[in-house]
This record gives C-alpha cells, structure tokens and sequence, in this order.
C-alpha cells in the first residue's frame, strides 16, 4: 500500500516536508497513516523516528525549528514549524508495566515499536514518498474495520489499562460489524484494572466515544460487559441518549459529547458523575445546567420563550431544548410532530437579548440605603420587567421602582 502525497496536503505541506528533512529517517506513524489511508480528515501529524530524544531534538535545533522536551522521559518532543504542532517519539520497547505507566528502552527496530502499540490499525507507518509500512496487519484490518490489538489482546491491555476504553471508542469510530471476539473477552477480563485510572483519562476517552456518530450500540456492549457500571454506576437512560444521538443525526446537528453525556445520565446523577470522572467547574456547571426549568416544552408561548431565553441565555436554552426534545413522547421526535421543538431553536437563534435600563445605583439614588435591599428591589423589578415581555421602558421602570419602595419591598 502508498499514500500519494499529492492527495494529502500535510504530507507535502512545506513545514511537514522541513521537518521531514531535518529528522532523516523518519515515518509517519498512527493516527495520520490510519485516517489518510481512510481518506478520512487528518488532524495530528505524528512522526516517529529511530533516535533518542536527544538526538532528535539536535536535529531539529541544527535546522532551526523550534523544539519542546514535551514528553522527553517517555522518548517524545514536540516540533513547531510554519506554526504547525509535530509530536516526534523515538521507536521504542517496554522494559516494565504498570497497567498506567511504561519504562521504555530506545531502539532503531520498527518491527519492535509497532508490537509495543495498541491496535493494528495504529500500527501503521509511512514514509515521506507515502510507502506504508504494516508489521502487524493492520492495512486488512482497517480495510475490514476490525479492531484488532497488536499480539496478544490481554498482554496489550494489562500494560495500560486505558486501552479498554479506547478499544470501544476505536470501534464506534472505525468498527464495522461485531466487535473483536478476543479483544471483547480481554477487555471484559482485565476490567477491573480500570480502577487505576484516574478520572480524567476516563472523562477523556469517554467523552471521545460519545462524539462518534452513534456511540450507542458500543455503549450498550459496554454496559453488558459490565465495564459501563464501573465507569458510569447509575441507571442510565439508554433511551434518551439513542432519540439525542438519531435527532442529532436527522438535523445535522454537532454531535456534542457533554449533551450526550447528559442525556445518558438520570436526572440528578450530573453532580455525582462530575465528581466521579474529575469533570472542569465548567464542564460540571454545564452538565448540571442541561435539563433546563421544567417550564420548557414543545409548545410554550413565544412570550414565554423569550422571557425563558432572558432568564437561560441562548446556549443553556438550546442545551434544554434539545434535552427536552430527545425525552418527549415518540410523536414529537420525528416530522410534523418535532416542527415546535426546531421553532423553538429557530426563535433562540434569532433572538437578541434586551437590555434591562436600570442598575443598583439607580435603586440607591432613588432612596434605597446600599446593601442586601437594593438587589432584592432590583430583582423583583427585572422579573417584572420580563413578565411583560420586556415592553417597559426606562420612564415605566422608574415608576414600577417607585412603586415598589412605597410598598416596603
């Protein structure tokens, strides 16, 4: 098998090509062989060469790249040219594992590096012209969409047990037909291991999965294997993702991993999993804010909707449309029975946000003593002003706050 490079920009890309030069025998490695070969987008250039770290690192400095010991213990650096990112890792073998972590020794044996690597399919290597190198397979199982660990699945798995949760999220992405038998078994086997991991390796891959554009068939395997409960141990709501993920597909929707997470998870659950999976504060205030106020459904007044989209913001609105939409009745999902749900999307994405005319100082200078008091009158002014549907201008909210302080609020 070659990939032609002129078919492939980043492989003839100026800064590919310099970068190429100054390393000398080098090949592409990974994730770029794989997608390039699929003809699928490539993103990451990884390079891998037979040097140390130290070597390649003085290569690249002698041609006047910019170069960063960014994982320089584990043998990988990172090069900076023409404002491109090239992550270069020195072939290597692994002396000991830990189910986490590797001690590797540097070689110049390709063969030993690509036994080292997870699936067949990342195992494949390319040279500048685009000569594939494949020591494991992986061409035929990439043709096929077979998910295949390199050797011995087990053997794989035990010396990161991450690997688990990139095997199904490897098959959502890539997979054609039932999942690897031997990899299933060993994964199933080994699961206990994924105890070791901390949370945000789990959040990252789990999250990668759900971006794929079904990632439901994998979960429900997940879960029968009894590995989705170890990551996830709530009583998920499999239905509700399944509507999110076929009204994603039927709208063109972004497929939106935290979305899919928050359907999948039951109501309540978001503060539990945030904790469980090491989730960022944004990340968890997102997660949490999904479902929305109970007051959105499919046919809710366009008074009401702005006054909700005022109160929600745009993105948190459509966040809860979209929630709210995948878990109604099974009329509203499909045709003429989903238009109220898109309105209300359509009327999001047209709305402005008014500006409410009044601040704090304006309730101090009208006689209210600063403190606690002035957002209190403050607010229950701005609920009116929105109960009326923003109409009341400047002059109406001076004297509704007029009106307020001689009651006593």
């Amino acid at each position: 098998m070659k990939l032609d490079p002129a078919q492939h920009h980043w492989m003839h890309a100026p800064e590919t090509l310099a970068v190429m030069a100054a390393l000398g025998e080098a090949r592409f490695v990974g994730g770029a062989v794989r997608n390039a070969a699929l003809g699928a987008p490539v993103e990451d250039v990884d390079i891998a060469v037979p040097l140390p770290p130290d070597q390649a690192m003085a290569r690249l400095e002698a041609a006047g790249i910019k170069v960063v010991p960014t994982g320089f213990d584990h043998g990988t650096v990172t090069a900076i040219c023409g404002g491109k990112v090239f992550e270069i890792t020195s072939l290597r073998r692994d002396v000991a594992t830990d189910g986490r972590h590797a001690e590797v020794a540097y070689t110049d044996d390709w063969e030993l590096d690509a036994a080292r690597r997870d699936f067949t399919m990342n195992a494949l290597y390319a040279a500048a012209d685009g000569t594939v190198f494949d020591y494991a397979g992986g061409v035929e199982d990439l043709k096929a969409g077979r998910v295949r660990f390199v050797g011995d699945a087990a053997a794989r798995i035990a010396e990161d047990y991450l690997r688990i949760l990139r095997l199904f999220r490897f098959h959502a992405w890539y997979g054609m037909g039932e999942l690897d038998r031997e990899a299933l078994a060993a994964a199933a086997a080994g699961k206990a291991g994924l105890a070791q991991l901390s949370g945000e390796r789990v959040a990252k891959e789990l999250l990668r999965l759900l971006e794929c554009p079904n990632p439901a068939p994998v979960l429900r395997i997940m879960s029968a294997s009894g590995i989705l409960p170890l990551l996830l141990p709530f009583a998920l709501n499999m239905p509700r993702l399944e509507n999110l993920v076929r009204l994603d597909a039927d709208n063109d929707f972004p497929a939106d991993a935290l979305l899919r997470l928050g359907a999948l998870l039951p109501d309540g659950a978001s503060d539990a999993a945030a904790d469980k999976l090491k989730l960022s504060n944004a990340a968890r205030t997102r997660l949490k804010d999904l479902g929305g106020p109970a007051d959105i459904a499919s046919h809710v007044s366009a008074k009401d909707v702005r006054r909700i989209l005022y109160r929600l913001g745009k993105a948190r609105f459509c966040d809860a449309v979209r929630l709210h939409w995948a878990a109604s009745p099974p009329e509203q999902l499909h045709g003429a029975g989903a238009l109220s749900w898109k309105m209300l999307l359509k009327m999001a994405d047209n709305w402005e946000q008014p500006r409410f005319a009044l601040s704090g100082r304006d309730v101090m200078a009208a006689g209210v003593p600063e403190g606690p008091q002035v957002g209190v009158i403050l607010g229950k002014l701005e609920d009116w002003w929105a109960a009326g549907d923003f109409s009341a201008d400047e002059d109406a909210l001076n004297e509704k706050l007029k009106s307020l302080i001689a009651d006593g609020i």
